[in-house]
């Protein structure tokens, strides 16, 4: 079981100029680590056989010649091998001498594709040697002993995935070959290419590499001429790569003087459920002209993994991108949020901004929302009223903070216990307290809810919401409790990235004393603080306890909203990221409460109050996930069954 990937390779052989037997001896000892990798296709340079340098020598018979017989070498050493090789070599057909990649599988040559856009600009003079094919028609020819059809539209079909070939220059083109192939099925691209090195390509090149391949949502394999290439007047480094959707999964070292092969798995289940999901490209599909060039099938035995493992690496954590992206990231969502409310104060003309304030970390990045859009809208901070709420589950840590952290950003405060209500409460429908159950959870959560809804009408203000995405997906916030708000500011912002961003406020938008209590709080345990708490006066009830670690249900989230994944592969993709964090039982336990808790807890979603969107997924009902609140789950979970 693959679980959807397709594992590939890019490859950049060592060559001599115009000695195509020893090219061919070192293409096809590529071809079998690609093999031995169990690579369902391998892409080797442009012109490969050859070598791209050969210059007026293209118009010898001899090399010509020689191409031909060093394919059939190719063509043999691929017939026990169930990996498709795509190479590089000139054919002659009609009086024409044509730029082509050829695609050789279990001994067959099974098509060509030749070039449609030749550069003669600069230091490029392909049209001395080669006829451009962007107004051919598809041809036979006999080649290497072989009758093959030549059309620079065919999609290559295995019986794991489609893709199609372009060549170099190609994917420069204003419309390149590959936007054709894609809406004509090919879910990968694959593009033999011979492009030199000069200050400043290297960069050009990649973004064109991103963009084209998350344009199309597909997987792009390149391969580029490397060392022994003539060196006269261009310098070829050798460039490798891999992308998916935009994303790179794997490149060669360039200016290497030794052979390489790289491999990665490109996901075409999620490249289908990227064009599924994007309703402007399945239209671009049902729009395309027709014909677009036949499929062709490529004669190679399905791949059967015993232990599928992956060479890429899986982000355990999605949501909160890394390095350097992360502090622009960051703004990028703060500044979402603030405007988002600065829009809805602006429209409702309220006086206040009410918020309940409990240490923790939700409440912590709604106030700091709620603090900037008042700035932005030049109005006072004491417009920002925090009421502070002890109940029974109180700590001195998060109480402390609570209040700190409002002093110091100077709104105003309040401090209304829920104790003595709930009490009464308790008392009114005749409940016993120390049953500490479900009940006595959700009075507390109600009572602080109907305190700030409340106090928002006595203040001409509105409840800003705190409850984050996270909580939405697992249902844990109490039905017309904590579930519901004026405006939610955290709606879309999943947990492991609340934290991030309450670090990141510390570091860069607050004073010392101020940074201080917020990396307290982003240190603090995760609680509703409903439970009593010890006699060390410390938290009791920590949410990742009760329904587990919110980096699992964070994953779990993205691939299920994101991907659509079927939960065995999120559960394979999970053991991948997470692999010597939680073992195989841990994570297969969670993802099973995930799925229950999804399901049964979207009645609460199909009511939540408006709040912005600020990354790819959302729960709103108006927005992004639209679900029947009685959905059955059961099909889900019984496909983690042991």
């Amino acid at each position: 079981m693959n679980y959807g990937f397709v594992r590939v390779a890019s490859a950049i052989p060592s060559v001599r100029v115009a000695n195509c037997e020893y090219n061919a001896e070192h293409i096809g000892q590529l071809i079998v680590k690609a093999d031995e990798a169990q690579a369902e296709v391998v892409c080797f340079p442009e012109l490969s056989i050859t070598a791209y340098t050969c210059q007026d020598l293209f118009a010898s018979q001899q090399l010509l010649d020689k191409a031909e017989m060093a394919l059939m070498q190719i063509a043999d050493v691929t017939r026990p091998l169930n990996v498709t090789a795509i190479v590089g070599m000139p054919v002659s057909c009609e009086g024409m001498l044509l730029n082509c990649a050829v695609a050789v599988s279990k001994g067959k040559i099974i098509g060509a594709v030749p070039k449609s856009y030749l550069p003669c600009y600069r230091e490029f003079y392909e049209m001395r040697w080669f006829a451009s094919a962007v107004k051919l028609p598809p041809m036979t020819t006999m080649l290497a002993g072989q009758m093959v059809t030549i059309d620079r539209r065919q999609v290559f079909e295995t019986p794991s995935f489609k893709f199609g070939i372009e060549l170099c220059e190609d994917l420069w083109a204003p419309e390149p070959p590959s936007t054709r192939l894609a809406l004509s099925g090919a879910e990968v691209i694959f593009n033999l290419s011979a492009s030199n090195d000069i200050v400043g390509k290297e960069d050009y090149l990649n973004s064109l590499l991103a963009q084209q391949s998350a344009g199309l949502h597909c997987g792009y394999v390149y391969s580029g001429c490397g060392y022994g290439e003539s060196t006269q007047d261009l310098v070829f480094g050798g460039k490798a790569m891999i992308y998916e959707n935009g994303h790179l999964l794997a490149e060669a070292e360039r200016f290497s003087l030794d052979e390489q092969i790289i491999f990665s798995e490109i996901d075409v289940e999620l490249l289908r459920s990227e064009r599924r999901t994007n309703t402007t490209f399945s239209f671009s599909v049902a729009t395309a002209s027709k014909p677009v060039g036949g499929t062709v099938e490529v004669p190679q035995t399905p791949v059967v993994y015993e232990d599928f493992r992956l060479s890429r690496t899986v982000d355990p954590h999605p949501f909160v991108p890394e390095g350097k992206d992360l502090d622009q990231r960051c703004e990028e969502i703060f500044n979402i949020q603030v405007r988002g409310l600065a829009k809805r104060i602006d429209h409702v003309k309220c006086d206040t901004l009410v918020l309940g304030i409990s240490g923790g970390l939700d409440s912590t990045l709604a106030l700091l929302v709620s603090v900037k859009a008042c700035d932005l809208l030049g109005r006072p901070r004491q417009s920002v009223v925090g009421i502070t709420m002890p109940g029974f589950g109180t700590t001195t840590r998060t109480y402390t903070n609570a209040t700190n952290l409002m002093k110091m950003l100077g709104i105003t405060i309040r401090e209304i216990s829920i104790a003595e209500a709930c009490e009464q409460h308790f008392r009114d429908l005749g409940y016993d307290p120390s049953a500490r159950d479900v009940t006595y959870e959700n009075a507390q959560a109600r009572e602080r809810t109907q305190i700030l809804m409340d106090a928002a009408n006595q203040m001409n203000g509105i409840v800003v919401g705190t409850g984050d995405l996270s909580e939405l997906a697992l249902g844990w916030a109490t039905y017309n409790g904590d579930h519901m708000s004026m405006y939610g500011v955290n709606a879309s912002v999943p947990k492991t990235l609340v934290r991030h961003l309450v670090i990141w406020t510390a570091r860069n938008k607050v004073d010392e004393a101020c940074r201080t209590v917020l990396e307290d709080i982003a240190a603090t345990p995760i609680s509703p603080e409903l439970l009593p708490a010890d006699e060390q006066d410390n938290i009791t009830q920590k949410t990742e306890d009760l329904v587990g670690p919110y980096e699992l249900h964070d994953f779990f989230l993205y691939h299920t909203l994101r991907h659509g994944f079927a939960p065995r592969k999120i559960e394979f993709l999970a053991r991948t990221a997470f692999a010597g964090k939680y073992d195989d039982d841990t994570i297969r336990k969670w993802l099973r409460t995930f799925l229950r808790r999804f399901f049964q807890q979207q009645f609460k979603r199909s009511c939540m109050p408006d709040g912005p969107k600020v990354g790819s997924c959302s729960l709103s009902p108006r927005g992004d996930w639209r679900m029947p609140s009685d959905a059955d789950v059961s099909q889900w979970v019984e496909e983690l069954k042991d």
